[in-house]
């Protein structure tokens, strides 16, 4: 995959745009009604867009267990309900087999546009498929499902930035030589894992090369320093060896066992590779519990209220803001552009292994606690009442 270039800079006047085009349908909303399908929370607003009471747009996200995508559920039902037509979102609870039956729910409700967000993203393949075979234009939301023809178009926050960013926030930060380096990264069964981490890789290893970082926990990354860009399969196996799994008491498991095994000369002042926020929070309470450690900076990405809670404490370093709002009315202008006929706006192309798949990119913001009021209160992501120590 090209390298992407980093942007810090997010256009908020395109997302406005975007957002009051949404609003300002002739259509309007009729009301909302919750059931419960396959295990998975659903959520339909019903419109007069559905004309027969059919669902016109579904949505799969990975889970409700976790901030960021609830976040994406709320904004979805806004825009699509706010343009009069009639959605309804499916969680898949981390399950495939789930994910596939909802898939095929929401083609027995008649949708004409699928929104998926993967939760594996080769396993997907085969829901989309039958979507594709039902006459369904998929889009594939976040993660790119990879391995199948059936994905129509994908929207995407630049991931190997987000990856960039995070290496660069620790180059940036740290201070002196041979700083011991700890790296944890996300799924091996999400192909946006591996993009994250080759960004971060990136500007990281040559400063791992120069000595100004060691790496701690992984022989596996070690072993690749020096080879310069990384193959799929060596990403693989540095993955394997370093996954949370995007889990919290997974990542918390791994930073306390990786601590335990470190000898003393890998403890002092550190800096951590994490992946997303959830995950950075565990793995900075393992690190802030051990004695031996004197300080930490600590990655993350996706700006959960909590993870901005710990950036103004001081106990997360950084988080990279990926606004959900954006991300959504992409998907949203491109699910409306499909149902009334007109052509769909892209940027750029992702290979998902098959086919190169229309793209359209959003950018993405570092967040510290230097700028978290403009960034994230200023916009109207968040209230300020939502927070301590502002």
């Amino acid at each position: 995959m090209k390298k992407k270039i980093l942007s810090i800079l997010l256009t908020m006047g395109m997302l406005a745009t975007m957002m009051f085009g949404c609003g300002n349908s002739d259509t309007s909303t009729s009301g909302q009604t919750n059931d419960n399908q396959s295990g998975t929370e659903s959520n339909a607003n019903n419109s007069s867009g559905g004309g027969d009471g059919s669902i016109e747009v579904g949505i799969v996200l990975p889970t409700k267990d976790e901030p960021r995508w609830l976040q994406d559920q709320a904004q979805f039902e806004k825009i699509l309900g706010d343009a009069g037509f009639t959605n309804q979102v499916l969680f898949s609870q981390g399950s495939s087999a789930t994910e596939k039956t909802n898939v095929e729910t929401l083609i027995s409700e008649g949708i004409k546009v699928l929104i998926i967000c993967p939760q594996d993203a080769t396993a997907a393949a085969a829901a989309v498929e039958e979507a594709k075979n039902a006459g369904v234009t998929v889009i594939s939301y976040d993660r790119l499902i990879t391995d199948t023809d059936a994905v129509d178009y994908y929207t995407t926050f630049d991931s190997f930035s987000v990856g960039v960013a995070q290496g660069q926030y620790l180059i940036d930060n740290a201070q002196g030589t041979g700083i011991p380096l700890y790296i944890y990264t996300g799924a091996s069964t999400d192909n946006n894992a591996f993009i994250f981490f080759e960004g971060a890789w990136s500007v990281l290893e040559p400063k791992i090369a120069d000595g100004t970082f060691v790496i701690a926990n992984s022989d596996k990354a070690e072993g690749f320093v020096g080879k310069g860009e990384l193959s799929r399969d060596d990403q693989a196996n540095i993955i394997g060896q370093t996954t949370t799994n995007w889990d919290f008491d997974t990542a918390k498991r791994l930073a306390e066992a990786n601590l335990t095994a470190a000898s003393s000369d890998m403890k002092g002042d550190v800096a951590i590779l994490a992946p997303n926020d959830g995950t950075a929070r565990a793995i900075a309470d393992a690190f802030a519990a051990d004695s031996g450690i004197t300080s930490y900076l600590v990655t993350g990405q996706d700006s959960e209220q909590a993870s901005v809670q710990y950036v103004i404490d001081g106990k997360q370093s950084m988080t990279v803001f990926k606004d959900t709002r954006t991300l959504a009315a992409d998907s949203v202008a491109m699910a409306l552009a499909v149902l009334k006929g007109e052509s769909v706006d892209t940027t750029t192309t992702y290979n998902n292994g098959k086919i190169d798949v229309p793209s359209k990119q959003t950018d993405i913001v570092v967040v510290t606690k230097d700028n978290v009021k403009e960034a994230l209160i200023d916009s109207g992501y968040y209230e300020a009442a939502d927070f301590s120590g502002l």
